[in-house]
């Protein structure tokens, strides 16, 4: 569900959010990511049906904490724990 913010609001975070993509960081994971599933994608190709490879990974992501093939929804809010300390120093 999208956010509802005013226009002025919106563009300041689309600002944010590209910063923030375009970090080192995120992007060398993006192209792990990339090298992964294009390598994944021929595993499952030699064993099942192309069809098969390619609806596989429509519902799994790269979790790159644990370095593991995880569901979309088993990947997202740290495994249950949720978002809310995230990316805060702990006391």
């Amino acid at each position: 569900m999208a956010q509802k913010l005013s226009v002025t609001a919106k563009a300041a975070k689309a600002i944010r959010d590209k910063k923030i993509a375009m970090t080192k960081d995120r992007k060398d994971k993006k192209a792990e990511n990339q090298r992964l599933r294009r390598a994944k994608l021929k595993e499952l190709t030699k064993k099942y049906s192309a069809a098969y490879a390619k609806r596989w990974l429509s519902l799994h992501d790269y979790d790159h904490k644990c370095r593991c093939w995880k569901s979309i929804k088993a990947n997202r809010g740290n495994d249950g724990k949720g978002t809310k300390r995230e990316g805060k120093k702990r006391k």
